[in-house]
């Protein structure tokens, strides 16, 4: 039979990180949507190619637990994956298995967050932390490697249609998804080096009311011993391309030869 499928993915993405610690929840999720392919190299092995596009986001008044630091964020995301799945069982032969998935990612970010006129400001650029020029903080990258994995469960609905829900996560090797890493630097520095508005961005409880004052040089702004966490959950729909040779609804036989009776 044709072993190559093509896969369509609908759910959600989201993140964790500095501005959202929980390692997994569907609050501050986001819509995210995806197209792959999936080649069957045994009855149990896949190699697979998926594109994925979603959103990632959070915001210190909804995570709470940096309230008064009120930073948020916002930033599209796009991923091209490579790597394997293997169902735990036969699907031809059991109809339904769990599976796990792994390999490798590239993806790519870009975190902004809205002023007080409502206007979208990119905070990369801006060195927040005093990226480009103190104690050798560079300005990170914007593309960047992950590793997936995760699990899951597929259904084989016919022979040449398949129907999954999975919950795939990503280790980052950035902390800075969420622009959000290490300490504050002093305000007068930041200001000389970087600008108005990159202390506009790097501390904003100067907005909240009663307003706060900017914190001093070296105080804790993020968790830098922890990176940045992404993932997707939702439901994968794959379709054998070209159909089946056998035309049986089992899908044990793939040769679609005729049975001898003696």
């Amino acid at each position: 039979a044709q072993r190559t499928y093509f896969t369509v993915f609908a759910g959600v993405s989201n993140y964790q990180g500095d501005l959202q610690p929980k390692k997994f929840t569907f609050e501050q999720a986001h819509f995210a949507g995806g197209i792959g392919i999936a080649y069957e190299i045994t009855d149990q092995l896949y190699a697979t190619a998926n594109i994925k596009i979603g959103k990632l986001s959070g915001d210190d008044k909804i995570a709470s637990k940096n309230s008064l630091r009120n930073l948020k964020f916002s930033t599209p995301l796009t991923e091209f994956q490579l790597g394997l799945e293997y169902d735990l069982l036969n699907l031809n032969e059991q109809g339904v298995t769990p599976y796990l998935l792994g390999g490798i990612a590239v993806f790519h970010f870009n975190p902004s967050a809205l002023d007080t006129l409502g206007n979208k400001v990119y905070l990369q650029p801006l060195g927040t932390e005093g990226q480009g020029f103190y104690k050798g903080r560079t300005k990170y990258n914007l593309t960047q490697f992950s590793i997936p994995f995760g699990g899951g469960i597929k259904l084989a609905l016919n022979e040449n249609l398949r129907i999954s829900f999975e919950i795939g996560f990503r280790k980052t090797f950035t902390d800075y998804i969420d622009d959000v890493s290490t300490s504050y630097v002093d305000q007068g520095l930041l200001l000389a080096n970087n600008g108005r508005r990159a202390v506009d961005f790097a501390f904003r409880g100067d907005e909240l009311k009663p307003r706060l004052i900017y914190p001093a040089d070296g105080t804790r702004r993020g968790n830098p011993s922890s990176k940045d966490w992404y993932y997707f959950s939702g439901l994968s729909v794959s379709f054998r391309l070209g159909g089946t040779q056998g035309g049986g609804n089992s899908g044990k036989s793939r040769t679609g030869c005729p049975v001898n009776v003696y």
